[in-house]
């Protein structure tokens, strides 16, 4: 019996570091989604004039998954046709901080607003403050991400020397 709660607290205390280890590379893995969005929704805007909505159901499966349903929030607001709040365009999404939420708020606020050109700038500049974003999450990644998962472990291999 006590062999089998060793076994359960050291898989336990890595699965809670790999738990924590996957936060910091879900919210890199999203600011690099979020930059091939704004990417493809210059060039869609620039050359072939589709709509938003078009734009948006012809993203890959990929960005959908790693945007972590912000476009599908952000297809059923067009569709609604009513204001973008915080609380709609991140339902379900709690990995960004207050200050990216604005800005990514901000960003798909301004998209189909002003007429092609200036959209397209804008489209540049929110894709500059995304890179920062990315570089920062990546950055973090690579720094706790696999901390947690030593931390786990470690933690793991030090509760298993203290039940036994």
């Amino acid at each position: 019996m006590k062999w089998i709660l060793i076994a359960i607290v050291f898989i336990a205390c890595i699965i809670i570091g790999y738990v924590f280890s996957l936060k910091y590379k879900r919210r890199a893995n999203f600011f690099k989604a979020l930059i091939l969005l704004s990417q493809k929704l210059d060039i869609g805007i620039n050359f072939s004039r589709e709509r938003l909505q078009n734009l948006f159901a012809g993203l890959d499966e990929g960005i959908k998954k790693d945007l972590n349903n912000l476009t599908e929030n952000y297809i059923s607001y067009l569709q609604e046709n009513s204001d973008l709040t915080s609380e709609k365009l991140f339902k379900g999404i709690n990995l960004l901080k207050d200050n990216e939420k604005e800005i990514v708020l901000m960003f798909f606020k301004m998209l189909g607003r002003s007429d092609v050109e200036s959209q397209s700038k804008e489209i540049k500049n929110f894709e500059i403050r995304f890179n920062e974003f990315s570089s920062k999450a990546n950055e973090e990644n690579k720094k706790y991400g696999g901390l947690s998962l030593k931390m786990g472990l470690i933690i793991g291999l030090m509760s298993t020397v203290i039940l036994w």
